[in-house]
This record gives C-alpha cells, structure tokens and sequence, in this order.
C-alpha cells in the first residue's frame, strides 16, 4: 500500500532553492513503504483475496515447470512440513517412480539378518522341544480322516439274525416254524443268506432258501439279485431272484423280489414288517407276508395270481438285543387255485393259530 501526501507551494516557501528541496521531499515521501505496513480494513480484504489467487496460479504454473529431477530431496527440511496431507496426495500420478529399478544389490544384508534375528527374538525364539508342529499335524499326511477307515465301508462285517424260532398252534395242525437270515460283508455290498420254513406233523412242510447278492443304492435301500430254492412239500423248484429291501418312511421295512424259474414260471413276493416300541425292552412287531404266481403249479399246490397271504402279530420282551422271547397270533388265508388245491388235500383255506417263540441275534 502507498501513501501519497500532498506538498503545497506554500510549505517550502516563495524561494525558488527551497521548492526544489520541497519537490524532493515530496517524492521521497510518495515512495512506498515497506517497514511498517498498516492492517488491512475490512474493505481491502476481497481485494486481498483475489491477488492471492492470481500469485497461487502463478505459483502453480511455475510448480509444474520445475525439473523435480534436479531438486536435491536429501537436503529438504521435512520436519517443517507440517501441513502437508499425505492423504490427499494423489499417489497415480508418481510415475516416474520405478521400484522395480531399485538396486537391491547395494542393500545391506547383514542388517536384513539382524532384523530378521531381532523379529524371530520379539516372538519368544526357537519352540521348545515336543512342541506342536506349526501346521498342528503332528506329523499326520493328509488324506481320509486318520483311524476312521472302518467307516468308509472297507470293513467286512457278519449278522446271523434268527427272526422267528417258534412253534405254533393252529385250528387244523401244530407245529414248528423257521425264518431266519444272515449276511456277510461291507456296508456297501453284503452276501445275504435267507430260510423260511415249517414243519408238522413230523413233516417237512413247505420251504425255501436264497442266497443273494446285496448292493446299497442308498442309506437305506439296497438292490439285490440271487438265486432262490424250494423243497419240502412237493417237487423242488429253482429261481433266479431280482428285487431290493430296506426302509421305507415311517420305519417300515420292506422286502419285495421277483422270481423267474424253469418252464417260464415266474412269481413275486412281497414282506414288510414293523416294530412299535410300547417301552424299551417291549415291542410290538406285526409283518405281512404275500406271495403271487404268473401259474398254476399242481405239483406243490399253487395257484396263479395272488397264492396266499399271512398277517402275524407278535409281542416281544428284550432282555437283551441279542435275546427275546414273545407270544403272538397268527392269520393265514389262501386264495383261488391254491385254495382249491388244499380243500382237494382235505385242508381248510383260511387258519389262525397261537405262536410262542424267541428272536435270537448273533
């Protein structure tokens, strides 16, 4: 800011020697000053404002024309840079900087070890011995789970399950009865070996035999395929054997195969049984049992269509899994030519009996 002060003629007086002193003193005085600059008023300061800007954009200008490779940055003062926002700088323009180009070969590597040495020291040093592996291993290779392999279906296992052991009083015979199975295997194919038979009055009466092959398609279902042969009463009879067992919903398990035999003789055969737990030792077991036929076979006396039928219902007392002895009844009913071939035999179509028992497990 300058101060103008105005010299009148009259100051210096009407000698001419003296209005040239004054006219130097005049311009001394309308130098600017710069030793004591006056406080700005408030009416300056938009004036102010706008000259700042205007030297900003010049700096700016001149900022972006500097050769920033010749500026010495080792000499530079950082502790007075203290409004600088590291923040806000806008790190996508440095790219002139070049990490790759570093020259690491000049690095100390006598430092990097001590600090390595140091850190390692900051961590509590080497483990002590028998500690725990880093990886928690212990040495264990991966792979299926250590010690778990009898669960993955590789063992070979064995049950002998005898059903019913039992002897039974009818309206028209008494008796004995068998059913009884047994398997060998994994969980994934078994070897299945199934009898079913009775006997009266000193006589083998009707049975069968099958031996098949067990495959799980399922957790709980499984396919099987075999063979299948009757004896006893009547001329013997073989099958080959193709169905699937396991367990339905609600717990019930079924068992249905087909037959094909000698001479085109086919038949199909349904079981299905369940176990109702009135406590934990004491359960009710009913099963049902049907047999079907493509044709009439005189010779063992079966008819063609649905043959027979028997519903059983036996309670049971648990002392153990592997013990159990129970007390049942017994309705049995055969249909169309079979029914006609056992009144020719002098035999009632239609029988319900007492059975007394045990189940054994093995």
């Amino acid at each position: 800011m300058r101060m103008t002060l105005s010299v009148r003629d009259g100051a210096c007086g009407p000698a001419a020697k003296q209005r040239s002193l004054c006219a130097l003193v005049a311009v001394a005085l309308a130098m600017p000053m710069h030793g004591h600059a006056q406080e700005p008023t408030h009416s300056d300061h938009g004036t102010q404002t706008v000259a700042a800007s205007d030297d900003d954009s010049a700096g700016a200008k001149d900022h972006d024309s500097m050769d920033h490779g010749k500026i010495d940055h080792g000499k530079m003062d950082h502790s007075q840079m203290e409004g600088m926002d590291h923040g806000e700088m806008d790190h996508s323009q440095m790219e002139g900087m070049g990490h790759g180009e570093m020259d690491q070969s000049k690095m100390d590597q006598g430092q990097m070890k001590s600090m390595n040495h140091d850190m390692k020291d900051m961590q509590g040093g080497s483990a002590p011995p028998g500690a725990r592996s880093p990886d928690y291993s212990d040495g264990v290779g991966s792979g299926p789970m250590h010690g778990m392999h009898h669960m993955h279906g590789e063992s070979v296992l064995t049950s002998v399950l005898i059903d019913h052991l039992e002897a039974f009083h009818g309206d028209e015979e008494n008796g004995q009865a068998i059913n009884a199975r047994a398997w060998v295997g994994s969980d994934l194919n078994k070897l299945w070996f199934k009898l079913e038979g009775e006997r009266s009055d000193g006589q083998l009466g009707e049975a069968r035999s099958e031996l098949l092959w067990n495959h799980a398609i399922s957790a709980y279902w499984g396919l099987q395929t075999g063979v299948r042969h009757d004896f006893g009463d009547g001329p013997d009879r073989n099958w080959a054997a193709f169905g699937f067992q396991g367990l339905a919903p609600y717990w019930f398990e079924i068992d249905a195969t087909a037959y094909v035999g000698e001479s085109g003789r086919t038949a199909f055969r349904l079981e299905a049984e369940y176990e109702l737990l009135l406590t934990q030792r004491s359960i009710l077991q009913p099963d049902l049992e049907m047999n079907f036929y493509g044709e009439d076979d005189p010779a063992r006396g079966v008819g063609a269509g649905l043959s027979d039928l028997e519903f059983g219902l036996r309670l049971r007392y648990e002392f153990t899994r592997k013990f159990a002895p129970y007390l049942g009844v017994v309705w049995s009913r055969k249909f169309g030519k079979t029914a006609d071939y056992a009144r020719e035999d002098d035999e009632e179509a239609e029988d319900t009996g007492l059975v007394a028992g045990v189940r054994l497990w093995f």
